[in-house]
């Protein structure tokens, strides 16, 4: 892994792949693979806004990502 490699820095790029994936557009199919579409697009916003929340670290050469999967409070 290179020296110059930052973790907040690529934290930084899944959150934005997260936000690119619920902007895009729908291309026009019907029926059976628009549902595949749909919930690809679904994981993928998912997969990318969990890394995209994560708090990295590099210790002793391992990055390591915490994600808080507790549900957050309501808000009253």
């Amino acid at each position: 892994m290179s020296e110059g490699f930052d973790p907040t820095e690529m934290v930084g790029r899944f959150r934005r792949r997260a936000e690119a994936v619920r902007n895009r557009g729908m291309p026009p199919v019907e029926g059976p693979e628009r549902r595949m579409l749909i919930e690809q697009a679904q994981l993928d916003f998912q997969d990318f806004a969990m890394i995209g929340d994560a708090e990295a670290s590099i210790e002793d050469g391992i990055l390591t990502l915490r994600v808080d999967l507790r549900p957050k409070p309501a808000d009253h």
